[in-house]
């Protein structure tokens, strides 16, 4: 086959677009528009088709990678140019004697002539196969949930295919994208008899009333501007955690006396290593201490919800306040470096935070996450879990405070820290336990500064 460069079309004035879907693999046949990769710009999801059928030979891209116009995303074994040799071999003049049993070479146009298999037939398997008569109802689709649906070109007509509602369906994606695998999942539970209850755990998320919004103008003056691109990211994926995911939050303090003596002691070590040791520094040295005594905090459910997926990495993202709106960047393997090192990384992704030059893998693969308000911070909050992640620490302002301690008061240095968390996977005793943990950690500053092995 002759092998066929595919490369990503004219994107306008759009470059490095991030890869958000990869919708095939090697080995897979496709045809002419069949979608390869979906992009996702400031505005929209595209989807870059196939130009001609054959097969992929091989990916160039990852999921999460960007690309701007021009990039090879894969190679394709162009089923076009083996047809044309079949048809050129077809014409040729039989010679006289008997004719040769066919080669391996003559029976590929064959195949390649061969209508590729519709996508219905890549998701074929037993449950899908029961026979039409015998088969459970799918609900039938509307075509207004269809059109709301979060979903690709490819993904659209897949849904259609097996008569499946998109809008029915909860999206396992980026930002809640449905992919084909949720769509097989919702058909398989309908084809087995769950359809009901699937169905109507799905319509009982979106019972809730909306909110009724008045004409603002007829009570005064108004402006309306919009909102910013990381606004119009994080909110949706802010809101699919606080639908999804059913939050606890439990409060506590911390004695940081200690460690703030010890980290004004620091100041002049941390400038000769070009450094800015922030009390951030010690929590995340704190949380991760803590993630090591508690894995199931540094876990997340699978796609099914039925299992635990326990990670042996420590990734730790936190909150940054940047001109763009709130981004939170991740200090990658925070178990394997000491208090200068993680300051250092605080400092240069903050930089790049503020300045917007914060890439994909810079705000990818967290495990915790901590959003401290330092010193704008009240007495409190209740910070919204960063999904898939599944416990998050809030921190707030520190305060002076008479604490009462061998028979007398005395003023210590008190920091509030609240502990939100996903009731599915963590109970109350759980969350009690790794918040004093973690406030123990705070109070033994000498625990916090030992070497990482």
């Amino acid at each position: 086959m002759a092998s066929k460069e595919i490369r990503v079309p004219d994107l306008g004035d759009f470059k490095d677009v991030a890869v958000i879907e990869l919708l095939v693999k090697p080995g897979d046949a496709v045809q002419v528009d069949v979608p390869l990769i979906t992009l996702e710009t400031e505005k929209a999801t595209m989807d870059v088709p196939s130009p001609e059928a054959g097969v992929i030979e091989s990916v160039r891209v990852q999921k999460g990678s960007r690309v701007s116009a021009g990039d090879v995303i894969a190679t394709l074994a162009a089923a076009a140019a083996t047809a044309a040799a079949g048809d050129a071999s077809a014409r040729a003049p039989a010679p006289a004697a008997a004719a040769p049993p066919p080669t391996a070479a003559a029976a590929v146009p064959a195949a390649a002539a061969t209508p590729a298999a519709a996508p219905v037939s890549k998701a074929a398997d037993d449950t899908l196969r029961v026979p039409a008569g015998l088969r459970p109802p799918l609900p039938a689709v509307s075509e207004e949930g269809m059109a709301r649906a979060h979903a690709s070109p490819s993904v659209r007509k897949f849904a259609r295919e097996l008569g499946a509602d998109l809008g029915r369906i909860r999206g396992s994606g980026q930002k809640g994208r449905i992919t084909e695998e949720d769509v097989k999942a919702y058909v398989k539970a309908a084809l087995a008899g769950a359809g009901s209850g699937a169905t109507a755990v799905a319509e009982g998320a979106r019972a809730w009333p909306s909110v009724t919004l008045p004409d603002f103008a007829q009570f005064g003056a108004i402006e309306i501007k919009p909102l910013s691109r990381v606004q119009r990211i994080s909110g949706p994926r802010l809101h699919a955690s606080w639908v999804n995911l059913p939050h606890v939050t439990q409060f506590d303090e911390a004695d940081i006396t200690q460690l703030e003596d010890t980290r004004k002691g620091l100041k002049a070590s941390a400038e000769v290593a070009g450094v800015k040791i922030t009390p951030l520094t010690f929590l995340v040295r704190a949380c991760v201490k803590a993630l090591h005594e508690f894995p199931m905090f540094n876990a997340s459910l699978d796609a099914r919800g039925e299992n635990l997926v326990y990670k042996k990495y420590f990734h730790i993202g936190f909150a940054a306040d940047t001109p763009h709106g709130l981004m939170v960047p991740v200090i990658r393997d925070a178990n394997r470096k000491d208090v200068y090192e993680v300051a250092r990384d605080i400092g240069t992704l903050s930089q790049k935070a503020r300045a917007g030059k914060l890439t994909a893998s810079d705000m990818q693969g967290g495990t915790f996450t901590i959003s401290s308000l330092g010193s704008l911070g009240g007495t409190g909050f209740t910070p919204i879990i960063n999904a898939p992640e599944v416990a998050i620490l809030g921190v707030s302002r520190s305060m002076v405070k008479p604490v009462y301690q061998d028979d007398k008061f005395v003023p210590r240095l008190m920091l509030p820290l609240s502990l939100s968390y996903d009731h599915r996977v963590i109970d109350g005793v759980a969350g009690a336990r790794f918040m004093s943990f973690v406030v123990a950690a705070l109070a033994d500053v000498h625990g916090l500064l030992e070497a990482v092995p």
